[in-house]
């Protein structure tokens, strides 16, 4: 199973965002937060993202959602309800979790742990060009300090911040092509197993 925990978040800041709610009211989250159902399903071999039990898969993929989620992540409410909900998918085994704070919050134990990055120019870029290709109107300027205000944010906040797993390999992505990174991934999966059994 792939657990992308980011889009949790995301259809979490959607709801937010349509309701329009202050990301920084504790209580209004927590009111939210129990009246909402955020499920990862599979179908025709595309991960998608119900909110509700309504697929909201592309309209969480906006900058602005992106900017909310980093916000509405911020709360210690939203977090721990959050984890605890990524917690229970991975209970079900063979999960591939992606998320800001799986192997230092969510999943410590995990047993292979990637800490995958990129310079904010490069991931600027690619997130520029992903956004083109949906139509979007952005400048790779507005999506670079973007990226470089959610990761201050992410690293700065106290509940969970965005921080590397001691035990956690880095890849830098940064000039790898994206079957590059999945050959140093699956090659580290599989040294990591070898040593577990």
């Amino acid at each position: 199973m792939y657990l992308d925990t980011g889009a949790m978040y995301r259809a979490l800041a959607w709801k937010v965002v349509l309701e329009g709610i202050d990301p920084k009211d504790e209580s209004e989250l927590t009111r939210v937060l129990a009246l909402t159902r955020i499920e990862l399903v599979e179908r025709d071999g595309e991960l998608r993202v119900l909110l509700d039990g309504e697929d909201v898969t592309g309209r969480i993929r906006t900058p602005e959602v992106s900017q909310m989620a980093s916000k509405v992540s911020t709360s210690k409410v939203v977090r721990d309800a959050m984890a605890e909900l990524q917690r229970a998918m991975g209970l079900r085994g063979r999960v591939v979790a992606e998320g800001r704070d799986i192997g230092t919050v969510v999943s410590p134990e995990a047993d292979v742990k990637i800490y995958l990055d990129a310079s904010p120019e490069e991931r600027a870029r690619r997130r520029f060009e992903e956004l083109k290709g949906l139509g979007k109107q952005v400048t790779l300027e507005e999506t670079l300090a973007e990226i470089n205000e959610r990761d201050r944010r992410d690293q700065e906040r106290a509940v969970a911040p965005l921080r590397k797993a001691e035990d956690a390999l880095v890849i830098d992505s940064s000039r790898l092509s994206a079957g590059a990174v999945a050959e140093r991934v699956m090659r580290e999966i599989k040294l990591r197993i070898a040593v577990i059994q």
